[in-house]
């Protein structure tokens, strides 16, 4: 099993205490996306205040994203040698330092608190999924949808907060700085209501067949899929409100279409998982929200300004759909917790690594004048990409062991 699947279940079975887990897994979700939406609306001040090129920018928005695919595996590591609760409470102390020291003039302390927050969520974020397995495998995958809601809700905050935070504050440094006060709340309600037994209590690994996943297509592609749709999450939640106030928008108004949009994430999110399961093949489902993300995207880049509203609406219903069926098919395409863990660890290690391209390429079109035709045309790409992956990755299969052993898909 892995090495967060390995613990048996904790006695998660009364109404009270499965009540209990949901409300903590929602707090720690509202942490992992803040941290990366907060900062767009605010690039402007960021730049004219510490002097970095365009490219410098750029690269504040790429290094997390970066960070969640370089540190994702780390979490069954760590996990391994410390319990997977007390890894997520180091993850959350991580990120409430990180988001503290990131606050920042100096562009040293303020790249090591965005490398900082991206390895803390890259952490966090591959340990969620199977504890959620774990405590409530009968409803794993609508748990998902759940915890993509928290997850969309803090982005949401995080955006639209962004600007008023740091008006009311007095400077873009304290508006940043405050986000870690809430990762601080999450760590000490999880520290205190969650049990946290000891490495030297964990009990000893079960030994079973050696899950080698690189080497299995349908693996590959749900990676794909994960991987390309949070590449154009992360060029929204990053460049979105630059791109905007390249169309003659103010930065409020920016940054309150960026929260608009993940708002409506919400939606998609907790619904997804119940379109998911209408029926056993999720490729139209998967189609069906990527084609609203690359309609709502075109509206705003180079639709009429009367039509942004109705774009980031579709943005979000789509973007909030992909991401959460992208994490339900983690739960769908495994035969067993064991290979939910291990494929949840490669779809987002991988997948992020991926997706860091992503803000990369935006920032480097920018950086070399490219209009907003041309960046729309990227991210058409994009879309195009996940699509492809979606018609396998979306297909009725799943990955199980042989009677033999061995890692083989299934229908």
């Amino acid at each position: 099993m892995t090495d967060t699947a390995r613990q048996p279940p904790t006695t998660t079975t009364s109404p009270r205490q499965v009540i209990g887990f949901l409300m903590l897994m929602v707090l720690v979700g509202l942490n992992l996306r803040p941290a990366l939406s907060s900062l767009a609306p605010l690039l402007a001040r960021v730049q004219q205040d510490t002097g970095l090129s365009a490219l410098g920018i750029g690269a504040l928005t790429t290094l997390p994203v970066l960070c969640l695919g370089l540190f994702a595996p780390c979490a069954p590591w760590l996990s391994k040698r410390l319990g997977p609760e007390r890894t997520l409470s180091l993850a959350l102390l991580v990120l409430g330092l990180a988001l503290l020291l990131r606050a920042s003039y100096s562009p040293w302390l303020l790249y090591s608190g965005t490398l900082l927050v991206g390895a803390a969520i890259g952490v966090c974020g591959t340990l969620l999924p199977a504890l959620v397995k774990r405590e409530l495998p009968q409803g794993a995958d609508l748990m998902t949808g759940v915890y993509t809601m928290a997850l969309c809700l803090g982005g949401a905050l995080g955006a639209g907060l962004s600007i008023p935070l740091a008006d009311w504050l007095g400077d873009w440094r304290r508006g940043l700085a405050s986000w870690g006060v809430l990762a601080l709340i999450a760590l000490v309600a999880w520290r205190t209501r969650m049990p946290h037994p000891k490495p030297r209590d964990l009990p000893t690994p079960e030994q079973g067949p050696r899950v080698r996943l690189m080497t299995q297509p349908l693996a590959w592609q749900v990676t794909g899929l994960m991987g390309s749709q949070s590449s154009l999450a992360y060029i929204v939640f990053g460049w979105l409100p630059v791109l905007l106030q390249r169309r003659g928008l103010g930065e409020q108004e920016a940054g309150w279409l960026l929260a608009m949009s993940v708002m409506v994430q919400l939606i998609a999110a907790l619904s997804a998982p119940w379109l998911a399961r209408l029926g056993r093949d999720q490729r139209p489902a998967i189609l069906l929200v990527l084609g609203a993300t690359a309609t709502g995207l075109l509206l705003l880049l180079v639709g009429p300004l009367t039509w942004r509203w109705a774009g980031v609406v579709l943005l979000g219903l789509g973007q909030g759909g992909s991401f959460s069926l992208a994490l339900t098919l983690i739960v769908l395409r495994s035969g067993n917790p064991r290979l939910a863990g291990k494929l949840s660890g490669m779809a987002q290690g991988v997948g992020y690594s991926l997706a860091a391209t992503g803000p990369l390429g935006v920032g480097l079109l920018l950086e070399y004048g490219a209009g907003l035709g041309t960046i729309a045309g990227l991210l058409m790409l994009i879309c195009a990409i996940a699509a492809s992956f979606a018609l396998f990755a979306g297909r009725n299969r799943r990955l199980e062991f042989d009677d033999a052993g061995r890692l083989t898909t299934r229908a």
